[in-house]
């Protein structure tokens, strides 16, 4: 995985990052730079910044001073956190519930990530939270819920784990991530809840042309996105089926 800063869109940046699991196997991982709408800019996700991205990203923000805040998106990507913070001290830094329990020593902004105020705070982007499964789930080996990001100006989905875009026949194309099932809550109705949130993000952000995905590939340029989460959501009919017959 080459770390590389790749422009999306207008006011729109995707940082593309290492991480292997297990120290072996290479998945990669992502942040992205933002533009708000009053000239301000957010970096989604923490990732350390190798010296040349660093550079890049200083030169685009005024060495860095005009990065308001670090929007940590997903409750168990925590590696990255406090080193990006020391490269952007300046910087608000907003998390989880997860975020400040793991890295109680910093900074941290009252709201959390998940809050709904969250939508009011940062022009030009819309947030999104997955509903019907855990947000932070008991099993840390459950990562299938994040807030996802929408920049509006570029037509950009970023999303960590919750969606997957895999380059290969047949089995490849955006999908929803595998521990869906182990994520939906245990209660009555959970799944059709997750159904109306696909639906309603189908909807609302259809007109998305670029999907940043954190473990994968970025989808550029595209005209369906609405199409295509609706298939993700078909992909995953037997799933919800068993959880309703399960728990209603």
């Amino acid at each position: 995985m080459r770390e590389q800063l790749l422009p999306v869109g207008d006011g729109f940046w995707n940082i593309r990052g290492s991480f292997k699991l297990g120290g072996v196997i290479q998945i990669g991982t992502q942040a992205s730079l933002a533009q708000l709408d009053d000239g301000r800019f957010v970096l989604l996700d923490a990732y350390t910044l190798p010296a040349p991205i660093l550079s890049e990203v200083r030169a685009l923000t005024s060495g860095g001073r005009d990065i308001d805040a670090i929007i940590n998106l997903h409750p168990f990507h925590t590696i990255h956190v406090e080193r990006a913070h020391e490269q952007f001290p300046s910087a608000r830094l907003l998390g989880s519930a997860r975020h400040v329990h793991k890295a109680s020593h910093l900074p941290w902004q009252d709201m959390r990530t998940d809050d709904d105020a969250m939508n009011e705070a940062f022009p030009g982007l819309a947030f999104s939270v997955p509903r019907g499964v855990d947000f932070i789930s008991d099993d840390p080996n459950v990562h299938f819920s994040s807030v996802l990001a929408y920049h509006a100006r570029s037509k950009t989905i970023h999303v960590d784990d919750t969606f997957n875009h895999l380059k290969l026949p047949v089995v490849g194309g955006l999908a929803f991530h595998p521990t869906l099932k182990q994520a939906l809550e245990k209660r009555p109705g959970a799944a059709d809840d997750f159904s109306r949130w696909a639906e309603d993000i189908a909807t609302r952000w259809g007109g998305a042309q670029n999907i940043c995905a954190a473990h994968n590939s970025v989808l550029l340029g595209i005209r369906d996105c609405g199409d295509r989460i609706r298939a993700a959501h078909r992909k995953v009919q037997r799933t919800l089926r068993a959880h309703r017959r399960a728990h209603g």
